[in-house]
């Protein structure tokens, strides 16, 4: 039986099934795993937050190599400049971390993180990527202006209910309504009042956000299989976004050390932490975030934290030791397939959705 899951989402974004590769920024050779989603009739989404506009336009040059389809790409939106205020009280915190690994703290003048956002947005149009997805907050009124003369479809990351209303009324085409479940960074736009930003679950977020907006709603947080899908678009969801299942696929560049962490863990192997970029995320519980929780310090703020601990992280992939890496992981860790080629996920994932549906 010939599978059919289309919805309005499919229709918006020219893609086969309502299902959305997470954009995944900092993990290698993304080219590959984009372009197998989009290939299998989902739309790969390439993380770029963390990369030079110029590898930005190598890799979609390299995804457009490899597949016709729809693919996103993925930008950070309203990041702020760097806060170096309480550096040198944070470095100390991190000097364990930097033993253990034999690397030396970096000089004040090296934490520098530099604002390509104009060169990588410029870069996503001028490419004609054909959607954006935003982390983080919205576009200012002139970029969605930008965005809105080339084509380019929207898609903002909400956290709760008035970041999807916002979403709506600055013409984003759809919302992902991240549940508290989910993987890597919280899209929360404002995490200054309350630090760990909003954390409700998917099951209580996409109901309200669909009763709340016209724009469709992707339900993304914990869902790894067709039951997911089947239950968010039960709850009014026009598609799903999903990553963890993706991380440990045949075209995933994650780690091998990574990859075997996501393995070995379970359900209540994640947590909450701001530990390595002063913005929460959900990762795998390890000896970084054991150590710095420890020591009992706020982080410094995004960026600043990220720039900081990115020689950690560094040196950790170098050396093999997960203890100090960022895992990031969503809490459906237990329903993960080694080396599956993500093509073959999609369509089974649609197929099982069907089947409950039919």
């Amino acid at each position: 039986m010939a599978v059919t899951m289309n919805t309005v989402i499919c229709d918006l974004l020219g893609i086969r099934y309502p299902i959305l590769l997470a954009p995944m920024a900092g993990i290698p050779n993304m080219a590959s795993l984009v372009s197998a989603v989009s290939n299998g009739g989902g739309l790969g989404s390439l993380g770029a937050a963390y990369l030079e506009p110029g590898e930005i336009r190598q890799i979609i040059r390299e995804i457009r190599q490899q597949t016709d389809a729809p693919f996103a790409v993925n930008l950070f939106a309203q990041v702020g400049p760097d806060d170096l205020t309480r550096l040198e009280e944070v470095n100390a915190g991190l000097d364990g971390a930097r033993t253990a690994l034999g690397i030396s703290a970096p000089d004040r003048s090296a934490v520098v993180t530099p604002d390509l956002f104009e060169e990588q947005f410029a870069a996503v149009l001028e490419e004609n990527v054909p959607v954006l997805s935003l982390t983080f907050g919205l576009l200012s009124e002139q970029h969605m202006e930008r965005a809105r003369k080339a084509g380019v479809k929207i898609i903002a990351t909400a956290t709760t209910v008035e970041e999807a209303v916002q979403a709506q009324e600055a013409g984003c085409h759809a919302v992902t309504a991240q549940g508290s479940e989910a993987g890597g960074h919280r899209g929360t736009f404002d995490t200054s009042v309350q630090r760990m930003g909003a954390n409700i679950g998917v099951m209580a977020l996409v109901p309200q956000m669909v009763d709340a907006v016209d724009i469709p709603v992707i339900a993304a947080g914990g869902i790894m299989d067709g039951r997911g899908l089947a239950a968010s678009l039960a709850l009014g969801a026009a598609g799903v976004q999903i990553g963890t299942r993706f991380l440990t696929s045949a075209e995933s560049g994650a780690h091998p050390a990574y990859k075997q962490a996501l393995l070995s863990s379970t359900e209540e192997s994640t947590t909450l932490t701001d530990a390595f970029s002063g913005r929460p995320a959900r990762g795998i519980h390890n000896k970084f975030i054991r150590e710095w929780d420890a020591a009992g310090l706020k982080p410094l703020p995004f960026p600043s934290q990220n720039t900081l601990t990115r020689a950690i992280r560094s040196a950790a992939a170098q050396q093999d030791e997960a203890g100090y890496m960022a895992l990031w992981a969503g809490q459906g860790t237990r329903l993960l397939t080694d080396g599956q080629p993500a093509g073959e996920i999609v369509q089974q994932i649609a197929a099982e959705a069907q089947r409950i549906w039919s």
